[in-house]
């Protein structure tokens, strides 16, 4: 398999497998994600856009452009993974993270069923750990995997120009 090949692959398959893991989680497990959580997720179902689109791209012998889709989908893995470092240093205690709860609002809604729904909503912290493994949080896990994962394909991509 070609780097470049290699590259887009690793940039689609490595946010699809956080993303589907962050799913699991959610509905499998019942660890339903904070605000923070949700930011990490972003970058992420871009990052999955983008790499597709490098693939298309280089079928379609567009080289250029579907290295630049490749890159931004390597950008976007990066950016969840700072969000989820900064998020893990708020679960750690490290630094402050939200200061204010977050939450979609229903129009239309009495004030007495508005206070239901208010009632009826789970309270997700951002700055609580639902879960880790080793003392690592998954925000801590998404930061590792995702940004590691950023290098490597970085040094794939780079490497190819290299190879040819």
């Amino acid at each position: 398999m070609a780097r470049m090949t290699m590259a887009r692959w690793m940039a689609f398959c490595l946010p699809l497998a956080l993303i589907v893991g962050a799913l699991i989680s959610q509905y499998g497990f019942g660890l339903f994600p904070c605000e923070m959580c949700m930011w990490q997720r972003w970058p992420h179902y871009s990052a999955i856009v983008l790499a597709l689109l490098g693939m298309v791209l280089a079928k379609a012998h567009r080289e250029a452009l579907a290295n630049l889709f490749t890159g931004l989908a390597v950008l976007a893995i990066c950016i969840s993974g700072m969000i989820g470092g900064f998020h893990a240093g708020v679960e750690y205690g490290w630094w402050e993270g939200l200061t204010s709860c977050a939450s979609a609002s229903e129009q239309g809604l009495s004030a007495e069923e508005t206070l239901q729904a208010i009632l009826n909503t789970p309270l997700i912290r951002c700055d609580v750990t639902p879960w880790d493994l080793f003392g690592i949080s998954l925000a801590g896990f998404n930061f590792l995997l995702s940004v590691g994962g950023a290098i490597a394909i970085s040094i794939v991509m780079i490497r190819r120009k290299g190879t040819h």
